[in-house]
């Protein structure tokens, strides 16, 4: 099942993709937490339901993150083995974590705003893990129970401020205002046999600028949501980008970086495709 936020003459509302368009869940349904903490047969269930309705056009919806105030945005870095080459940097032996600021959060087709204090902004195709039920300490065997669904996400970068700046400064680096949009739905877990067998791309004015497989995963999703639980309590919306594939534009030679007018694309396989044009920042 598909499911996304969008914008509506009354709020927010819950919606889910079906053949032909989109259903609009009931009002009294429109709470994203609670669906996703669904189990199999609930959604099946409302899969039921959603059938008989009459869709929707797709046609003008503006898509909000499928979950619009995640309580955390945890991300990991170097977790493809042939990015981590790339970088030349050693094979991590334990998940490398790192935050993105909540209000970095964007969704499909929103602009990315290039900051006036960064002249080196990059992107990053990522498979994001979004949290159903939370918890705390989730042993590795269990985690996929914990997991409702995946969405697209792209990590931009500012690598001036992440890589360049005293100490590194990844959290500011990796927290402009628009530099974390997702979308433009969550596909739910049962939907996703293997999420370590899916390709990853991005596509940069329609040329592909990274291109990989989650096979090259270093830390599968149930690792990771293991190892970041023995620190804190997952709670349902959260998400976790999972790394990015090799590809990216400070690697390149020469390198390559993001300018108003561009279009990025992140497509993952059975995921979706999320889309995003590239802005100045306004005077």
């Amino acid at each position: 099942m598909k499911i996304f936020c969008r914008e509506s003459e009354r709020g927010p509302r819950v919606a889910v993709l079906v053949e032909g368009g989109f259903v609009d869940l009931p009002e009294s349904e429109c709470d994203i937490r609670r669906i996703l903490t669904l189990d199999a047969n609930e959604l099946a269930r409302l899969g039921d339901m959603l059938r008989a309705e009459t869709p929707k056009p797709l046609d003008g919806v503006v898509f909000l993150p499928p979950v619009p105030d995640p309580e955390k945005i945890l991300c990991i870095g170097l977790n493809y083995a042939d990015h981590a080459r790339e970088t030349g940097k050693a094979i991590p032996t334990e998940p490398v974590v790192f935050c993105k600021l909540p209000t970095a959060l964007s969704r499909h087709e929103a602009p990315i705003v290039l900051p006036k204090v960064s002249t080196k902004v990059d992107l990053e195709a990522e498979l994001v893990v979004v949290i159903g039920r939370g918890g705390r300490d989730i042993p590795e065997a269990k985690a996929r129970e914990h997991i409702a669904g995946y969405t697209c996400g792209n990590d931009v970068s500012a690598r001036d401020w992440q890589i360049e700046k005293p100490g590194g400064q990844w959290l500011l680096g990796k927290s402009f205002d628009t530099f974390a949009p997702v979308g433009p739905w969550l596909v739910t877990a049962d939907e996703i046999a293997d999420p370590g067998s899916l390709a990853v791309e991005s596509r940069l004015n329609g040329g592909v600028f990274q291109s990989s497989n989650t096979l090259e995963f270093i830390f599968p999703v149930e690792q990771l949501d293991a190892y970041v639980s023995q620190v804190c309590t997952l709670k349902t919306g959260d998400l976790i980008f999972t790394g990015t594939p090799p590809g990216v534009g400070v690697a390149k030679k020469p390198q390559v970086f993001l300018a108003p007018g561009d279009v990025v694309e992140i497509e993952i396989e059975s995921v979706g495709l999320l889309r995003n044009p590239v802005v100045a920042a306004e005077d």
